[in-house]
């Protein structure tokens, strides 16, 4: 029982003056809001994954020896090119070249 003791003492914390509903209410709100906050937060990285520019245009995937290449353009000369050890290296690596070079111009 001497191990329930914080449990116990936190829990009348929070019920003072014996309004259980209120300490519910209260206790309702802050997980709420939490989840709330945790689903804002999911949906402004959804919204980034989908604005990044190896989705928008869609460059080409390929491999180039043991790298992965995304190119977007004729030839690595003209458009824009991104390379990494795996997919997600390479489309980082295309997104960065993309914002350099529209930066740029």
């Amino acid at each position: 029982m001497d191990s329930y003791q914080p449990i116990y003492d936190a829990v009348r914390s929070k019920i003072s003056g014996g309004d259980i509903s209120q300490a519910a209410e209260s206790v309702l709100r802050e997980c709420f809001g939490m989840a709330d906050h945790r689903i804002q937060c999911a949906m402004q990285d959804i919204v980034y994954e989908y604005c990044r520019p190896h989705v928008i245009h869609k460059p080409k995937l390929s491999m180039d020896g043991d790298k992965y290449c995304f190119l977007f353009g004729e030839n690595m000369q003209e458009g824009i090119a991104g390379f990494g050890d795996s997919v997600s290296e390479a489309a980082s690596d295309f997104d960065n070249n993309w914002i350099k070079k529209k930066d740029s111009q």
